[in-house]
Parts: C-alpha cells; structure tokens; sequence
C-alpha cells in the first residue's frame, strides 16, 4: 500500500535557524529521490513565511519508508533539527480516486 506524508517544520523565529533549517532540510532531496521504493520527495519552504517548510513524500510500502528511515542521510537530518525547530508535525495523506 502506497505511503504518502506531509510534514511540515517550522523554524525557530532567528535567521541562523532558518538558514540551518534550510540546508539540513534541502541536503535531505537528493539521496532521498535516488532511494528504492520512493514515488515522489520534495521539500518545500514557504515563499510567504521562511520559518515554514514541508516535506511532501510518497512511497510504494511501509518496506520502503522504513527504508529511507534506516538511511544514513535520515540520521543525519534527524540527530541534527531539533535546536533548529520550533515545530513539526505530519499529516498522513490518502489518495482520493
């Protein structure tokens, strides 16, 4: 069953948090496109509101996100946000069709 996600940061309110939101964020893109069993992953960052990003991700099966999970670009990004964050939250999508 296809897995599709959500997930919206948003930045602790000073330039360092959001420019280091930025880079951790963007260094996520591409080896996670290049993964097995990803069907879509970008990261967005709101032209309207800096502090404020989302990751939008598909993924053929529950193997393949606990994939990206396991991955060593995953575990830098996630031993790394927190001090940057002020918070994050997700939403898990269902396709409708």
């Amino acid at each position: 069953m296809t897995i599709t996600k959500r997930v919206t940061f948003i930045a602790k309110d000073d330039e360092k948090s959001i420019a280091k939101m930025k880079e951790l964020l963007s260094a996520m893109v591409k080896p996670s496109k290049a993964e097995k069993g990803v069907i879509f992953y970008e990261i967005f960052q709101y032209a309207d509101n800096p502090r404020k990003f989302m990751a939008y991700e598909s993924w053929e099966d529950e193997a393949a996100l606990d994939g990206h999970k396991a991955s060593a670009h995953y575990a830098v990004y996630k031993s790394s946000y927190e001090p940057y964050c002020e918070h994050k939250y997700s939403d898990n999508l269902e396709v409708l069709g």
